[in-house]
């Protein structure tokens, strides 16, 4: 009987608990939670909100198992603020000037 009511009962974690373990900052979680790529939190009162603990581990879990590619640098020839230009030519030095 006392299996059933641990099973019943999930562990919950605060926000101090929850940042140790991803060290996001609390706008990221925030962003991530309302596009659902996050546990969402909920209120145990109006001043307490907490993360249920399986469901974040299970969110590292799969971060570790697929881990997300790094975005490519910008294309800095696509600017339209003072563009990157080709270099034609060689560049110049100090001693050919002569």
């Amino acid at each position: 009987m006392a299996r059933s009511n641990e099973e019943a009962l999930k562990r919950t974690i605060r926000r101090h608990q929850l940042r140790e373990m991803v060290p996001l900052a609390d706008s990221t979680i925030y962003e991530m939670e309302q596009r659902g790529e996050f546990p969402r939190r909920f209120a145990l009162t109006p001043r307490c909100v907490v993360w249920d603990l399986g469901e974040v581990q299970a969110w590292l879990v799969a971060r570790r198992s697929k881990p997300i590619l790094r975005a490519p640098g910008p294309d800095v020839k696509q600017r339209r603020v003072r563009p990157v230009k080709e270099q034609d030519q060689e560049p110049r030095s100090a001693s050919t000037a002569e």
